[in-house]
């Protein structure tokens, strides 16, 4: 047949099918070497190279004896055969007809690359999504010219910025210019972004290297021995490099010269004179001229070479002006982080002082207005947080559960404050030991009951999941929704009891009390209901706060033991009986316990030891508080 017929008859192959039969024996048998440029041909020949370069390195291309190539797909009786260009099928093949492409981790690793441009501009998000994650992982400078290439066509304003990022990212690592990479850097600013630092600090790490003449590379900073290096630390590199032979010891010294003593002498110095560890040295420098030991430095011979030899840390960039960009950018990014850290430990210490005025407010209002110390205020906690804990046995939604346990919580503890007061405390006015005795062995008392009731194992107080995470600024400032949520509480609680106290009757006789009982008495008032029902006020705030400190402690019957210290030592530092004092003291604690963790984070009984010690010497200067009160020292 003539070869124009047979033109004709035979359609003339194109696009991927041309390129699979022009390069069939390199496909059947990649090399990571010379693979690369068939990869790159697939991946612009058109329709199917993205399924078919997708199936090749998931090892699902197979070849049959006559050389054609398909998508295969395993089955009982052999192979499910598929056109690699159209994807339809192509009838089945026994398991001898066909061999299976099997390619190395290293051509799956370009066969990989060369997917990226089809992912990249998937018409799927989600696709596009996974494929900018998978290079934030594994970026390279093959992909910088693909995710460049997508990013024009990207609809997702999200997505584009994602590839805006990312591409500048690799940049920085593989750019092909310096003026690129620079730019690249210094596009950032001050972004606190983990992925920036990442791509950043590699490109100032750097190596210490010894130079037999001046240091030549990217240097980043000359070493002197005895200085910025010891000399045991310069030899050891030049050890290292091959460039000096190991350390003579002194016990491998001692052996040698006991070795090969001849006639009196050791190397033609005479065994008088080994007393001194230069002709030592010596006797072992003509021992190893004379090859009878293995050579090695004596301590004049490490001198020497330790002289004899420059000392640098070299960047492992080599790019001088690359590395220049790089740590001035992580000098910015570090003073911001330093400045966010600083706002992370106020954030911490104002969710802490929050927590505390919480835990304190209730015994501000017994302590300052009854001058009771009432060591059982923190069973007063605890019993909220297990009230808190009954609820969500009977209410399973924990946003309702919640919303009932806490004003539950305060009519139980106020309901137990008020009879704590009326059988125990009324009677024991103006004996202050007496007072702190019996509510100590009442808080021992009531931990045991709780202990019975409850069990000794921590008990589940589940926050909504609307307080679940953390309200983050950026890699470095975060918040959990919970301690944002007691910091409102808090909030309200101080509005709440400023209106009550400016605002209410009840508010103006308790404030009567607080400043001169017996003309408030003559006035009309009942300074013994007053008491009661401050003292059941008290108590049920209490009770709040152990819901609220229950949503992120552990819910035990030693919950309130935890706190009542911190809370007293608010309420002394604050002001006894001023709720504005005891603000103060709460953030006075808060900031000094946060601030003394931060400085030695590895111990916490460290931190409250040094609080406790603070306040000790505080209260000397201030025996009344940050704000004292003013007009109850009168009456009394």
């Amino acid at each position: 047949m003539d070869p124009q017929e047979i033109q004709t008859v035979t359609p003339e192959l194109s696009g991927l099918a041309k390129v699979l039969a022009e390069n069939a024996a390199a496909i059947a048998r990649p090399s990571r070497q010379t693979i690369g440029p068939v990869i790159e041909a697939i991946g612009a020949s058109g329709p199917g190279a993205a399924a078919f370069l997708e199936a090749w390195a998931e090892k699902r291309v197979g070849q049959r004896k006559d050389g054609a190539f398909f998508l295969i797909e395993k089955t009982a009786a052999g192979w499910a055969l598929s056109d690699p260009v159209t994807g339809a099928a192509a009838g089945e093949a026994a398991k001898a007809e066909i061999t299976e492409l099997k390619p190395n981790s290293g051509v799956r690793g370009l066969i990989s690359s060369a997917l990226v441009a089809f992912q990249l501009n998937d018409p799927d998000p989600a696709k596009r999504r996974a494929a900018l994650e998978a290079l934030a992982r594994v970026g390279a400078a093959e992909h910088l010219e693909p995710l460049r290439a997508s990013i024009a066509g990207e609809t997702d304003p999200a997505l584009r910025a994602q590839k805006d990022r990312l591409e500048r990212l690799i940049t920085i690592r593989y750019g092909s210019s310096t003026e690129k990479r620079v730019a690249a850097i210094e596009s950032f600013g001050a972004d606190l972004g983990l992925d920036l630092r990442a791509a950043l600090n590699p490109l100032v790490a750097t190596t210490r290297k010894a130079f037999a003449a001046a240091p030549e590379g990217n240097v980043a900073q000359t070493l002197r021995p005895g200085r910025e290096i010891s000399a045991d630390e310069a030899y050891q590199l030049l050890v290292d490099q091959g460039l000096a032979p190991a350390r003579l010891t002194r016990a491998e010294l001692r052996a040698a010269l006991e070795a090969h003593v001849v006639e009196g002498s050791v190397g033609g110095v005479a065994l008088a004179e080994l007393a001194d560890p230069a002709r030592r040295d010596a006797a072992y420098t003509a021992l190893e001229a004379a090859g009878t030991v293995p050579a090695a430095a004596t301590d004049d011979e490490v001198a020497a070479a330790v002289a004899a030899h420059r000392y640098a840390d070299l960047y492992a960039e080599p790019d001088r002006a690359v590395t220049t960009a790089a740590a001035a950018a992580l000098k910015r990014i570090t003073l911001k982080v330093d400045a966010m850290q600083a706002a992370d430990l106020g954030l911490d210490a104002l969710s802490l002082a929050s927590i505390y005025f919480l835990a304190a407010i209730g015994l501000a209002i017994t302590f300052g207005v009854m001058g009771v110390i009432n060591m059982a205020h923190g069973e007063f906690i605890t019993l909220g947080a297990y009230t808190g804990y009954v609820v969500q046995q009977y209410i399973s939604d924990y946003t309702i559960s919640i919303l009932v346990a806490l004003p539950l919580a305060f009519l139980v503890t106020f309901a137990a404050g008020v009879a704590m007061e009326r059988l125990v405390i009324r009677h024991l006015y103006k004996r202050p030991l007496e007072t702190l005795l019996a509510t100590f062995g009442i808080s021992i008392a009531l931990q045991q009951i709780f202990k019975n009731i409850f069990g000794t194992q921590a008990r589940p107080l589940t926050s909504p999941p609307w307080l679940d995470g953390a309200w983050a600024l950026n890699d470095v400032v975060s918040i959990s929704y919970i301690r944002i949520a007691i910091f409102v509480l808090a909030l309200v609680f101080l509005g709440v009891f400023l209106f009550v106290m400016k605002r209410t009757r009840l508010g103006l006789e308790v404030r009567a009390v607080t400043q001169n009982p017996s003309m408030a008495a003559s006035m009309g008032i009942n300074p013994d209901r007053i008491n009661m029902l401050t003292f059941g006020l008290g108590s049920g705030i209490a009770g709040v706060a152990g819901v609220a400190i229950g949503l992120f402690a552990k819910v035990t019957s030693e919950l309130g033991a935890d706190y009542i210290v911190q809370s007293f030592m608010t309420v002394v530092v604050g002001g006894v009986g001023n709720i504005w004092g005891t603000l103060a003291g709460a953030g006075l604690i808060g900031t000094l316990q946060k601030g003394i963790e931060w400085l030695n984070p590895s111990n916490t009984l460290a931190a409250q030891t040094y609080m406790i010690l603070f306040i000790i010497v505080f209260i000397q200067f201030r025996p009344r508080g940050i704000i004292a009160l003013k007009g109850r020292a009168a009456g009394d």
